[in-house]
């Protein structure tokens, strides 16, 4: 790695997880009408760097990391686990959920946040 290319890296990772803000899925806005504000009791953040990855949504405090899955979903599963694995191992738990259940079962999802978060 050549100096300053990391540094160009988390610029790079910062500018795409502004983007990935500005450009959110309509899954994406609905749970996040429910987690912004404190409004479970606790403080998250969208679309985050952590690592080389973009978390959909974190809650710091708690180390809790919620990834919002759609249909590309399914040819990426390799992918997701291997993510999912390197978050764990730094002492994230990641939630995971299917972007028809924030619409169809938001109570169900909201219920599984809250005891992950207490």
């Amino acid at each position: 790695m050549r100096v300053g290319e990391r540094e160009m890296d988390k610029s790079t990772l910062r500018q795409r997880a502004r983007d990935l803000r500005k450009n959110s899925t309509n899954a994406e806005r609905h749970l996040w009408y429910h987690l912004r504000a404190n409004r479970l009791g606790f403080k998250f953040k969208r679309q985050v760097p952590i690592g080389t990855y973009i978390i959909d949504f974190v809650c710091l405090e708690k180390r809790l990391i919620i990834e919002l899955d759609g249909g590309q979903h399914m040819d990426n599963q390799i992918y997701d686990t291997k993510r999912t694995d390197s978050l764990t191992a730094h002492g994230f738990k990641v939630l995971r959920f299917w972007n028809h259940d924030v619409f169809q079962q938001m109570p169900s999802v909201l219920e599984v946040i809250m005891n992950a978060l207490l």
